[in-house]
């Protein structure tokens, strides 16, 4: 049986027969739901995608190098910078907050950007970088962290802000953020793990001698995957029940070296397990840190101003009652299901889903997959009032006038963030799906081989 065949997802382990070409569609796991990556076929074309990035590296430059937004108040003038809020944290004795903000909105962004036209461009012209493997898992690594739609609200949430106490003027950083923010949407939905099936086809069209235009448009068609479960059929082929384990990071399904706690795979590189070693260990670990944090984040003030009329600390809820009294009540609405809602989901479906995956529960599978899936997605809009905070901090300094410095709250909130990312980054999807697998045992057959299993049938949509 040829490995390369074969597709398994990483959120239940279901093993499928991998299409020759989805042609752009989405292919979806018809157990619990999950987007299948490593397909070839999916997603933008690869021409389409170098263009993008390019462009949205430009664009970065750009949105990095001129004001976001400026503030004029009283005959004085203030405008705020991304490198400007950072330096201003930084200053005010917020070096971690300050380190967050540049890492998520700055760094993680250009690094992505620059791994991904380095591997992009050798491949358009039909050969491959050294350090190939190192640049495309680099990508998969910081990506969960690139925050730049969640600074393009911050900027916004704070142009409502200041518009009540000053003149504010848009500028070209702003509009080069939105730019930004939707070159690198286009970006996100490619999925780098397609790129080790590029490198594949490369090797194989330089050991056949074909030219490269030819083997590089991904045409083909949709191969249909073996028979569907049908009622009272045996369980559900999954790739721990076959003997197999799939790469994370390529996609790769390869047979398990017994007795080698730490193989990698054959193709990428990455360190290759059939379960997170420790994952509910390390998820709790994680949340019962994220909660112990998530109080001083509401309690203590956020934000302290001073002026010539005194002094105010400013809360997050505070700062949701501001908007809500001020009649800006969809910012309201905005800033708490992102500062107080998400957290607050966060911890709760990460506690639920690691509870039931420790007690063996099979209850409502799918329904947890999804919870999981959500609360992965949703997780980094959290940095919505820490982003505000900077850029708050940047525009108003007036001197005696009024000067604005974060709070000990912005770094706890800042914690929360990150702390409960790497929960939902620890967890082990798969562990909900084991539960219900171990309920459908049966004594192995000859039909349970991998080769004449019957696979589930790809869901397109």
């Amino acid at each position: 049986m040829e490995y390369q065949r074969l597709i398994v997802c990483h959120e239940c382990d279901l093993l499928f027969r991998k299409p020759s070409s989805v042609k752009g569609r989405r292919a979806a796991c018809s157990r619990c739901g999950a987007g299948m990556t490593a397909l070839p076929g999916s997603g933008w074309p690869l021409d389409w995608i170098c263009a993008v990035t390019l462009a949205a590296l430009i664009v970065f430059c750009i949105a990095q190098s001129f004001p976001v937004i400026e503030l004029r108040a009283n005959g004085m003038t203030s405008e705020a910078t991304l490198f400007g809020a950072v330096r201003s944290l930084w200053s005010g004795n917020m070096r971690v907050v300050a380190i967050m903000v540049f890492c998520s909105a700055v760094l993680f962004p250009l690094i992505e950007l620059l791994a991904l036209l380095y591997v992009l461009v050798p491949l358009r012209l039909g050969t491959l970088p050294p350090r190939f493997n190192a640049m495309v898992r680099l990508v998969q690594l910081v990506r969960p962290w690139g925050m730049v739609e969640v600074f393009m609200l911050g900027v916004l949430v704070t142009i409502v802000k200041m518009v009540s106490i000053a003149q504010v003027i848009p500028g070209p950083g702003l509009f080069a953020t939105g730019a930004l923010t939707l070159m690198l949407g286009v970006v996100a939905s490619f999925d780098p793990s397609r790129l080790w099936a590029v490198r594949d086809e490369i090797g194989r069209s330089q050991m056949a001698d074909v030219r490269w235009s030819r083997v590089s448009t991904g045409r083909g068609r949709f191969t249909r995957p073996l028979g569907a479960r049908q009622a009272g059929s045996p369980p559900a082929i999954t790739a721990r029940r076959a003997g197999l384990v799939g790469c994370h990071a390529c996609g790769l399904v390869q047979t398990p070296i017994e007795g080698e706690a730490h193989q990698r795979c054959s193709r990428c590189e990455h360190v290759l397990h059939e379960r997170r070693p420790d994952s509910l260990t390390r998820t709790a670990s994680l949340l019962l840190a994220a909660a112990f944090a998530y109080i001083p984040a509401n309690l203590l003030p956020i934000m302290h101003a001073s002026s010539v009329g005194g002094s105010e600390d400013d809360t997050i809820l505070g700062g949701v009652a501001y908007f809500w009294t001020s009649g800006d009540w969809p910012l309201a609405v905005v800033v708490f299901v992102a500062s107080v809602l998400v957290p607050v989901l966060k911890l709760l479906v990460l506690t639920l889903l690691t509870v039931a995956a420790s007690r063996g529960s099979g209850w409502r599978a799918r329904e947890r997959a999804t919870l999981y899936r959500i609360v992965e997605r949703i997780g980094r809009w959290s940095m919505l009032d820490v982003f505000v905070v900077a850029l708050t901090v940047n525009l108003v300094h007036f001197g005696s006038l009024a000067v604005i410095t974060a709070g000990p709250a912005a770094l706890a909130f800042g914690a929360v963030v990150v702390l409960t990312m790497l929960a939902s980054l620890q967890f082990d999807p798969r562990l909900i799906w084991d539960n219900v697998d171990a309920g459908q045992r049966h004594t192995p057959t000859a039909n349970d081989e991998v080769p004449a299993a019957p696979f589930p049938t790809n869901r397109i949509s």
